[in-house]
């Protein structure tokens, strides 16, 4: 059973810092423990290793507990130094250990911490819990340029350390088997609930694309995380009607070039396989993308619309022929943000 806890994000780590150095700096409390709230709204209660003052500021440390699916992280010191700042904004800053971002692509600007986009949110609402005053928010992890080597840190250009991530502040403990289980319940339930059009979406930001997008009912969408060949095998033996699949080109690319389980460890990249269709369309090489996400950046908007296009075709192509050809499909590529780059199929039977 305990395999199975869940854990937290460096993300979470560094908010709940964040609130317990201002929580000194502003009231002279050393916690012992802080409560932070979620992006999904659940409140957690972090215990801290140290909370004190440091050069006018203040500075608090939490150790990463990963759960039952320990990653590179679990167990490393994350830190926060909070320093005053005139103004009422919140600066962030790249302490030991956190990387900085040299290339476009990722989420977060080139020039900045690599402190993904929902991390400093939730830095930030913990901040401003306490305070609205401008702060300075130095996060680091200590030992962090030495774990970052073994990440994919330094092929996407983030260079010094790690990146500090997270999209729900919690790590989910990973076992193939009990998520293959819960696959094959959301199917099961969406079937008996005569949801004949499931949306087969990656994760997050997929499910958030395709409820901007489409008119979607409970249950409707379904996440296949990294196992798509699983997902889309059951779905075939089930009652459906015709499938929808919405993701980033990075994941769903794969799928074009038959990696089926598309998780970073047991599948290719999806950049050669995204750079070799935009080769063959512009011709016209692309050799300094390191991501997806930057080489969509690196287009105009027709050419945005022409490789999105045709790697969703690709993507429809691929997931016809694993399924046999048994109903209508659709795909939708959208970027990082959600924004659409391209589709193949009817679209109006979701809409």
């Amino acid at each position: 059973m305990s395999q199975q806890r869940s854990g937290f994000t460096t993300g979470t780590c560094a908010a709940a810092a964040a609130k317990a150095a201002a929580r000194f700096l502003l009231e002279g409390i050393a916690l012992r423990e802080v409560e932070i709230t979620l992006p999904g709204g659940n409140p957690v209660v972090m215990p801290l290793v140290y909370v004190r003052g440091d050069r006018g500021g203040a500075e608090a440390a939490i150790r990463k507990d990963a759960g039952g699916d320990p990653d590179i992280t679990h167990g490393a010191l994350v830190v926060v130094n909070l320093s005053p700042v005139p103004g009422g904004e919140i600066l962030f800053a790249a302490g030991e250990g956190v990387g900085m971002v040299t290339k476009p692509g990722l989420s977060v600007a080139p020039g900045e911490p690599a402190i993904n986009p929902v991390p400093r949110q939730m830095i930030c609402s913990a901040i401003r819990d306490v305070t609205a005053r401008g702060m300075l928010v130095t996060v680091s992890i200590p030992g962090g340029e030495a774990m970052a080597v073994k990440t994919f840190n330094p092929r996407l250009g983030i260079i010094g350390g790690l990146s500090v991530l997270g999209t729900t502040g919690i790590v989910r403990p990973f076992s193939i088997s009990a998520l293959r289980a819960s696959l094959k319940c959301a199917l099961d339930v969406a079937a008996a609930c005569r949801i004949r059009m499931p949306v087969f979406v990656p994760g997050n930001i997929g499910r958030r694309a395709a409820e901007e997008n489409f008119r979607l009912g409970e249950g409707q969408v379904i996440e296949a995380g990294n196992e798509w060949g699983f997902v889309l095998d059951r779905a075939a033996g089930l009652d459906f009607r015709a499938i929808l699949v919405v993701g980033h080109p990075g994941k769903l690319a794969k799928l074009a070039a038959g990696d089926w389980d598309t998780h970073s460890s047991r599948s290719r990249s999806a950049l050669p396989t995204v750079i070799r269709r935009a080769e063959e369309m512009f011709a016209r090489s692309f050799p300094d993308q390191v991501t997806v996400e930057g080489l969509f950046h690196s287009l105009d908007p027709a050419e945005t619309k022409t490789l999105g296009e045709g790697l969703a075709a690709d993507v429809e192509k691929a997931v016809r022929e694993r399924m046999g050809g048994c109903w209508p499909l659709a795909v939708v590529l959208i970027d990082m943000r959600g924004r659409m780059l391209g589709s193949s199929g009817d679209l109006s039977l979701w809409r």
